[in-house]
């Protein structure tokens, strides 16, 4: 994009987004009905669409299952809203707080007040969720959204904004697509929110950029995820636990297993359990529509550099489906990794594909040494029915969240808040959370026609304050 071109982009954003901004000034705090028939509106569009959207994805991706669609775009969209209108109306009401003594008797309370347009920039792996779902709960706060969209959906974008236009007016929803560049120019508006969900390179480039406006932001990004498979678990249990989260959308999600930390003694009988659980889930893998593509060559070709890296370093690659990849093709089954060394890029970056290392331990305290010595992962998936064991990795490793004996699937929960801590993000959303992630708590203090504030004015000194001092400094 050329210099000229790229002012124009950068003017029609700003233009799009004071045009939102006076919109949003014109009716500051939109009533509960008006939120409401909004979300309804919204749910149904989606559902009227959902053919559709599953269409579009499968176009972008070169083949994306039907049914990865279904569960992970439209399913969680659609709960969410439900979620959110069943609960609306009780997080609208203010908020009572105690006054204390020392106030009295005027009275506290805290008001959720819309913050006024939220940037949304959203990633390729779950457009629909990770679109929807914030968008869901801005318009639920009471504010209005711009969403950048990711290059390597085009037909689903299309989709979106046509879904979008039949619920919302331009100056209420936005959708902006665009490369990389359109995505700084974006991160750098003056929002009076920012989420942005991907990389944890690309995070830091968006929390600079929205720096220099003092834009609040939300950062859903990833890391390394680990799975510790604890010695007391049935090895068969622990891989039907983990294997789904691994294999949705072909490993391409931000909370995907990353890596196993598992008994030295028990690698071998995981890579066979995984194998024989990977070929009951995809029979006949070439031919098996139940599972995705790799996104485009540009993702699939950094993988196979990652897998080649490994086995010049030494390590052994075992391909889940009893068969090697082949080149040329995007659809990769799980590459089970033994032997990998932390040199290996596999064990560097967020892997986010088909790619699974496994690493041997002794003791369960080594395991638990190797997560504190590395950043804290959005994700951990503990694979053990011992509580003690449970508790002992609980308490001695942070992660944005926490899988026991299951993976990915916290995610799904609405009630609770999902978010990432130090490299995998910062704040977070879903549910409630959310709500007040896109609102201002504003205090506001309600003093009557009785002025209790007088008896603290100058002249101090007074045996009045004297005996207010002595009682409250105590």
């Amino acid at each position: 994009m050329n210099m000229a071109i790229d002012k124009q982009v950068n003017a029609t954003l700003a233009e799009t987004l004071q045009t939102q901004k006076a919109a949003f000034l014109a009716n500051p705090y939109p009533s509960y009905a008006s939120r409401k028939s909004k979300l309804e509106a919204l749910k149904q569009a989606i559902i009227d669409h959902q053919q559709d959207i599953v269409d579009a994805l499968k176009q972008d991706y070169g083949h994306r299952s039907a049914s990865d669609t279904r569960i992970s775009d439209i399913l969680p969209s659609i709960n969410n809203i439900n979620y959110t209108l069943k609960n609306l109306k009780k997080w609208m009401k203010p908020s009572k707080r105690h006054a204390g003594l020392l106030l009295s008797p005027s009275k506290v309370a805290v008001q959720f007040q819309p913050l006024g347009v939220v940037g949304i920039i959203v990633p390729w792996n779950f457009p629909i969720t990770l679109s929807i779902g914030p968008l869901a709960t801005a318009i639920a706060a009471g504010n209005r959204a711009m969403i950048k969209m990711s290059e390597f959906t085009p037909a689903l974008n299309k989709v979106l904004t046509q879904v979008l236009a039949k619920v919302f007016e331009q100056d209420e929803v936005t959708v902006v697509e665009g490369e990389a560049d359109v995505a700084a120019q974006f991160s750098s508006l003056a929002f009076d929110h920012l989420l942005f969900t991907g990389s944890t390179v690309v995070g830091k480039h968006v929390m600079k950029a929205a720096s220099q406006n003092l834009t609040p932001v939300t950062l859903e990004l990833g890391g390394k995820s680990p799975v510790i498979i604890a010695p007391d678990i049935d090895m068969k249990t622990a891989v039907e636990r983990l294997i789904y989260g691994k294999c949705l959308n072909a490993g391409q999600i931000c909370v995907a297993p990353d890596y196993i930390l598992c008994p030295e003694d028990r690698v071998a009988e995981f890579t066979a359990e995984y194998q024989a659980k990977f070929q009951s889930m995809y029979p006949d893998f070439a031919h098996n529509d139940d599972y995705t593509n790799v996104i485009n060559d540009r993702q699939y070709q950094r993988l196979m550099n990652v897998i080649e890296d490994a086995v010049i370093k030494g390590a052994t690659v075992t391909p889940a489906n009893g068969e090697q990849h082949h080149a040329g093709k995007r659809k990769l089954a799980t590459q089970l990794l033994t032997g990998v060394t932390p040199e290996m890029l596999v064990m560097q970056d967020e892997i986010f594909g088909p790619i699974l290392p496994i690493i041997s331990y002794n003791k369960l305290d080594d395991a638990i040494s190797y997560i504190q010595a590395h950043d804290r992962p959005l994700a951990l998936y503990i694979m053990s029915f011992d509580k003690q064991t449970q508790q002992q990795i609980l308490a001695k490793t942070h992660s944005g969240g926490v899988c026991i004996n299951e993976s990915i699937f916290h995610v799904a929960a609405d009630d609770a808040p999902f978010g990432g801590i130090g490299p995998s993000g910062m704040g977070h959303y879903h549910g409630k959370e959310g709500f007040l992630t896109f609102s201002h708590a504003k205090t506001v203090l309600h003093s009557g026609k009785f002025n209790s504030g007088v008896m603290v004015h100058p002249p101090y000194g007074s045996k009045l304050q004297n005996l207010l001092m002595k009682f409250f400094i105590r």
